[in-house]
């Protein structure tokens, strides 16, 4: 084939792309603002770990990446709950065997997805090029080396901007979105984050349990850990930016370490580090980006983050880019490479989908920090959970979500907010398990399908 195609930003989603496109026989040039993380120490190869489900993972396999990957790797098998007060409480994530999430650092599994793009031969990869304008007539971009100032201009049959939450491209349409027809929202939660560590044990080993993603939920804010292979834990709060009890109100060390040692007691004695890395590490913003059209001329297309960035409570950012690039994929069949088509068709059937996991993950952000801690929550849970491991067919919206690859997203947000509230009437209106009836709530189930 050799037709030569750009890619704007080599992150997770950009280097799959690039690595599937060369295997169809593209020739694929990369341009990354950033450093290549592979030689040098930078803030994009130590952030927080992401959770890899069978979305990703069936991405992975698409490029014959999964293999690579899996070693880098640590299944948690359901959420370990903490609460301020009493014993922790793991809930699985699914009621059925081989369902479980994997917690995975993001810098090593960009770092893999490169050294394979690379080793194609048919990806160039130049790093230190930021993109600073955009001919969305021609397909033409002008890049700037970071480190001359001094700029150039490329052109490609087609441009993909994979350039995440900023991405210069999609702000090129930004500029002329009265031309395109473009809208564009970004829409700020509330709640800022700060990532923080749980070391590894003396000796080696994890302090806390390994297989599992651990929440402290609490009313209004949470803080949750992912484990790593050294055996630390990326620790992530979740506050207010501002408000009674909030990140404004953090001043002081001794401040700081009142509000751990009151709210996160069994996390604060496994963080040794506490005050250095509250000082070390930024206080950042959430946000969901949502715009439309995705594709111009049939020669720009955003994907990712770009198109549809998305707050990290469902554990889906990495999944959905994944997905973008299966989707995209079947469309070059079925158009025999004309890009025209391809873009058209990929951006009207992905667009209700991005919009339907960026929905889901606000919502979810509210499930993890209080719904957690509401015993009617837990028993709707223990439901969910008895149901899946009795009937196969059965499948909670957590579970639509994240072990469904072949469901999309809109199906699951559907189908599964009537089953929560189905579900959740249900179990208000019984005391345990013990006055579960099966029957009923198959038949309550079995109401939604006509």
């Amino acid at each position: 084939m050799g037709e030569k195609v750009i890619i704007i930003g080599a992150g997770l989603c950009g280097t799959l792309l690039a690595l599937r496109l060369a295997q169809r026989g593209y020739t694929v040039t990369v341009y990354e603002k950033r450093p290549d993380m592979r030689k040098n120490t930078i803030s994009a190869g130590r952030s927080i770990n992401l959770a890899l489900s069978d979305r990703g993972l069936r991405g992975l396999a698409l490029a014959g990446a999964e293999e690579d990957v899996l070693p880098l790797t640590i299944p948690m098998y359901g959420r370990m709950l903490h609460p301020q007060v009493g014993e922790e409480t793991m809930v699985k994530y699914s009621g059925r065997d081989g369902e479980w999430i994997n917690s995975v650092s993001r810098g090593g599994l960009n770092m893999v997805l490169l050294d394979k793009a690379e080793a194609t031969g048919k990806v160039h990869l130049h790093f230190g090029k930021g993109c600073d304008e955009v001919d969305l007539e021609t397909g033409s971009v002008t890049l700037r080396d970071e480190a001359t100032g001094s700029t150039f201009t490329d052109r490609a049959e087609v441009v993909f901007g994979t350039d995440g939450a900023n991405s210069a491209i999609r702000n090129a349409m930004l500029r002329e979105s009265a031309r395109y027809r473009f809208d564009f929202s970004i829409k700020y939660l509330p709640t800022a984050y700060k990532e923080l560590e749980i070391p590894p044990a003396e000796g080696g080993g994890f302090r806390l349990e390994k297989n599992a993603l651990h929440i402290w939920p609490r009313d209004g804010f949470m803080m949750i850990a992912l484990p790593n292979l050294d055996g630390s834990f990326t620790v992530t709060l979740f506050l207010p930016h501002t408000g009674e009890v909030s990140f404004a109100q953090l001043t002081d060390d001794i401040l700081i370490r009142s509000f751990f040692e009151q709210y996160f007691p069994s996390a604060c004695a496994h963080m040794p580090d506490l005050i250095s890395d509250f000082h070390s590490n930024p206080t950042s913003s959430l946000g969901t980006v949502k715009c439309y059209p995705w594709q111009v001329n049939g020669k720009f297309l955003l994907m990712g983050d770009a198109a549809h960035a998305v707050v990290p409570f469902y554990g889906q950012g990495m999944n959905a880019s994944f997905e973008d690039v299966l989707v995209l994929d079947g469309l070059i069949d079925k158009y025999a490479g004309d890009w025209s088509g391809i873009l058209e068709e990929y951006q009207q059937i992905r667009k209700q989908d991005a919009d339907a996991i960026a929905d889901l993950a606000v919502e979810n952000e509210l499930e993890m920090r209080s719904a957690t801690a509401d015993p009617v929550f837990l028993l709707k849970r223990r439901i969910e959970l008895k149901m899946e491991q009795t009937y196969r067919d059965y499948f909670s919206k957590y579970s639509m979500v994240t072990f469904r690859e072949d469901l999309p997203y809109s199906y699951a947000m559907k189908r599964g907010r009537a089953q929560d509230e189905i579900l959740m009437k249900y179990a208000a209106g019984i005391n345990s398990m013990a006055e579960f009836d099966e029957q009923e709530v198959l038949r309550l189930i079995h109401t939604l399908d006509g």
